[in-house]
């Protein structure tokens, strides 16, 4: 049987850029940690501010081509590197499942799957998007927007790589790539797979390093036209004022405090199964995961001892066991900052119903943290407002539908939801009420072509499908 122990460890001491795997002009080096093991597992660069002048000018220089080709020829392009990506599936899960910890029949699905799937799906949009269209005397045509900056996070690593760089370069922009540093070396897999196929030199470009350092040169740049980021609403702050200076285009998809509205005639069980396993998934560690479940307080007890016995039934461990269904947290700082959250959840007055800040029994190694899962949460309370990012879950009593609404709209977040109820139309009414970018609707499966974005500070701009690729067009009209 395979565990987390038994993997090479990826040392990789280059970047590219210009078609070429290149050193970087910095001596520094940043240890890429297993997050089961708590052992190295590989290292990478880190890179410098110069690296990212070299990086952007290559970019920019190989935008006037690259924007010329055609639409054709760019959707050939997306289709290769997808089935590409698909011949490595194996590969990208068992990687990611050793960088984030997500049990790794999951990570074949998710982690590899979507990434795949996003590249895939390219050239069905690009053939349907209306590249021009006659307004009046008008001819409007779109175009790339130039020079994109992305910055992506560690959670969904290469799922969230793929979402900005597809659509970027099937607009026929160009790319420089800051990935995360906790989870970077499935964008060097990336980078392999795109020199390995010949993309053109300078269309793709890999900056790996501190996002204090290589992902604020990319903001601050002028010669970057678009910035794309995904992280914490307070780095995403920083990404706008850094990007204000030259007035760049900006796209944020930021944290979350997702609500789960069950209605009282919602079937319970199904609902409450369904909730808990959205909460866990990937270990809690996912911006739009349902992290608050709001129930009618008159069935309360119910919920509560379905939630607990759900909870209870996930099993932390090696995310290369068979059974595993809870992987560890990413890094030690992650798990800490959940701990924290739990301490605060009990101090503050919530209810725990199952898990705690002790570690799960037999895993002292590894940054696992206990399914958990609180109720008589209330809206004031810190776990109820600010976004966790572990496998914690709220259970927040309401009085009547209006309430619910009420407490499912009170957070700074706006990033997905979900409804249940008995009636399809009436939980559709329910959730046009809530202001977030995306809800499900009795467990409706996500969507990769459905736009994904958040409303107020989950962010701005959408990800995924037609809406993506529009994110990074520009629209002009020639009057004819």
């Amino acid at each position: 049987m395979t565990t987390a122990t038994d993997h090479a460890v990826h040392v990789r001491d280059k970047i590219y850029i210009d078609g070429e795997w290149v050193q970087s002009t910095g001596t520094g080096v940043l240890e890429v940690i297993n997050s089961t093991t708590e052992q190295v597992m590989g290292s990478i660069p880190e890179g410098t501010v110069e690296d990212v002048d070299k990086a952007v000018a290559a970019a920019r220089s190989a935008f006037e081509s690259w924007s010329q080709t055609s639409i054709e020829e760019r959707a050939d392009w997306m289709q290769r590197i997808a089935e590409a990506l698909g011949a490595r599936m194996d590969e990208i899960a068992e990687l990611i499942a050793q960088e984030v910890g997500m049990p790794v029949k999951l990570a074949n699905l998710i982690q590899a799957g979507l990434p795949t799937a996003t590249f895939g799906s390219m050239p069905k949009v690009m053939a349907e998007l209306p590249w021009e269209e006659e307004l009046g005397n008008s001819l409007i045509v779109r175009e790339p927007v130039g020079v994109v900056g992305a910055i992506t996070p560690w959670n969904y690593p290469l799922h969230q790589i793929a979402a900005k760089v597809a659509p970027a370069l099937a607009a026929g922009c160009t790319v420089v790539l800051k990935p995360s540093q906790v989870a970077p070396l499935n964008a060097v897999l990336l980078a392999d797979v795109l020199d390995e196929l010949g993309l053109p030199a300078g269309v793709f470009n890999l900056v790996t390093g501190r996002g204090s350092v290589i992902g604020e040169a990319l903001a601050l740049h002028p010669d970057v036209d678009m910035i794309s980021f995904t992280g914490s609403t307070a780095a995403g702050r920083r990404v706008s004022e850094a990007a204000a200076g030259t007035i760049k285009r900006v796209a944020l998809e930021l944290g979350g405090k997702s609500p789960n509205v069950i209605l009282e005639d919602a079937d319970l069980q199904q609902a409450i199964r369904d909730g808990v396993s959205k909460c866990f998934l990937n270990s809690g560690q996912t911006c739009s995961a349902l992290t608050r479940m709001l129930v009618p307080r008159s069935r309360l007890a119910e919920a509560e001892q379905i939630a607990a016995t759900v909870a209870e039934h996930f099993k932390p461990g090696d995310p290369f066991e068979p059974g595993t269904t809870l992987g560890p947290l990413v890094s030690e700082g992650q798990r800490k900052q959940v701990r924290d959250y739990i301490r605060k959840g009990t101090d503050e007055g919530a209810k725990l119903l199952t898990g705690g800040v002790e570690p799960p029994e037999g895993l002292e190694r590894g940054y696992f943290v206990r399914p958990t899962v609180f109720s008589e949460v209330t809206p004031e309370m810190t776990i109820a407002q600010e976004e966790i990012f572990g496998p914690v879950l709220a259970i927040m009593p309401y009085e009547d539908e209006n309430d619910a609404v009420r407490i499912a709209n009170d957070t700074v977040y706006g990033l997905a939801g979900g409804v249940w109820s008995g009636d399809q139309e009436h939980a559709k009414q329910v959730a046009l009420r809530i202001r977030t970018g995306q809800v499900e609707i009795n467990g409706g499966a996500f969507n990769p072509l459905a736009p994904f974005g958040g409303y107020k500070q989950s962010g701005y701009g959408r990800e995924l499908g037609r809406f993506g690729l529009e994110e990074f067009l520009q629209v002009k009209s020639l009057q004819l």
